[in-house]
This record gives structure tokens, C-alpha cells and sequence, in this order.
């Protein structure tokens, strides 16, 4: 699953519960609507649409997380992507091919370790995917045992909340320069040419969600201008 990612496109399909899309049948229809697209991936959240997907692809590589109905107002300074083993676990039994997770430094809930949500994750013959924010954060979840690391968390913690509001190609550069682990660039990629970018700077595949998946945030985009 993994080789099937290289160099592509993988689409984070997904939507918060009071969003209009979150309804099961509008979000198989995003999911179908991605895929004919060209999506080499999923990125979904929550048991329901992974186990949907594979059931509609099963040979597409689905990447699963969870996540709260809500996003924390505090979201700088806690673990909330796939956070414990029992969510681990949850997204196993669902399907998803690879489990990504917050792997930041940040303190985990239930006093649960990293390694735990690894070691978790790798017995039961997935890929476990370590969200980042930052260089330190990569290497230690590389020494922990991950398979994939991901760019996803940089600018969502408080060490990082002041980096541009563009994606994190000097991280992604620094990591696969210093490290021999697949690096995924994820965040803040709103255009080809930064998706293009991604590759230049070494990344394995890219994962593109709100400038596909969000048509709110796609819409405010158009309509800040008007302010």
C-alpha cells in the first residue's frame, strides 16, 4: 500500500459533523467524485467513511485518523488526531491501511505514550503515520519506529502557530535530507503549483484536503476579497 502512494495524490475527504457534507451519502459521493479525480489515496476520519471506502475501493490506501465532533478551542496545545490506542484501534478494525496520529511532544491523554500508539499500530500489520509539526518531533516518532511521517500538524501548535500560512517545504526538506523514512507533505496546499512543489522538495506523496474537500472554506476564500 504504501509504494502504491508514491508520487501521488492523496485527497483528506472530510467534514465535521455539522457540516452539510457530513452526511454519509454526501460523503461517499466526495469520496467517488475524488477517486475519479485521480486520487491515489484517502485521508478519511472516523470508522464509517474508512469502512465505506474500502468497501468501494479495497485496493486504494486509505490513511485513518480520528477526530472530535467538535475541534478544541484549545487545539494549540492538545493531542486530538487519533490521540490513544483504543482510537488506534477503532480505525484497524475499520480497515484503513495506515493510521495516522498526532505524534507531537505535546502530553497524550490517559498518561499513553507514543510508543504505545506505535507499537499498537504495528502489531496489527499497519502503517503507522506520525503527524508533525516539527524537525525534532519527526526524529523522535523516525526513532520510535513509525513508517511515514507527515508535515500535518506545522502551524497548529503553539512552538510553530507563527510560521507563514503556506505549506512547510523547508521541514519536509530537512527531514527526508537527514532521515531515510517517506515524508508527506500535508497543509496549507491550496494550488498545483505548490503541490508540484511538494514533490521538488522531496516529498513522498502530498495530501490535499480543505482546497478540494471544503467548499465553505474554498468560497471564503472569494469572499474575503469583498471585505
Amino acid at each position: 500500500m504504501l509504494q502504491k502512494l508514491k508520487r501521488k495524490i492523496v485527497v483528506s475527504v472530510q467534514a465535521m459533523p455539522d457540516e452539510p457534507l457530513y452526511q454519509e451519502v454526501a460523503l461517499n459521493a466526495m469520496i467517488k467524485s475524488v477517486v475519479s479525480g485521480g486520487a491515489g489515496g484517502l485521508r478519511l476520519a472516523g470508522a464509517r467513511d474508512v469502512k465505506n471506502a474500502k468497501k468501494m475501493y479495497p485496493n486504494l490506501p486509505v490513511i485513518g485518523i480520528t477526530k472530535p465532533s467538535k475541534i478544541p478551542e484549545n487545539f494549540l496545545d492538545v493531542v486530538y488526531i487519533t490521540p490513544t490506542v483504543a482510537d488506534a484501534k477503532e480505525i484497524v478494525d475499520a480497515g484503513a491501511d495506515i493510521v495516522a496520529f498526532d505524534a507531537t511532544m505535546r502530553k497524550r491523554p490517559n498518561g499513553e505514550k507514543l510508543s504505545d500508539i506505535i507499537m499498537f499500530i504495528k502489531s496489527q500489520n499497519r502503517l503507522a503515520m506520525a503527524d508533525i509539526a516539527t524537525y525534532e518531533e519527526a526524529k523522535n516518532a523516525i526513532e520510535s519506529g513509525v513508517d511515514i511521517v507527515s508535515t500535518t500538524l506545522s502551524g497548529y501548535t503553539n512552538e510553530t502557530k507563527n510560521k507563514p500560512d503556506e505549506p512547510d517545504f523547508e521541514l519536509c526538506q530537512a527531514i527526508c535530507r537527514d532521515f531515510n523514512v517517506p515524508v508527506i507533505v500535508e497543509g496549507k496546499i491550496w494550488t498545483p503549483k505548490q503541490a508540484k512543489e511538494a514533490f521538488d522538495f522531496g516529498a513522498f506523496c502530498v495530501v490535499i484536503g480543505s482546497a478540494i474537500t471544503r467548499p465553505q472554506l474554498i468560497t471564503k476564500r472569494f469572499t474575503e476579497i469583498l471585505k
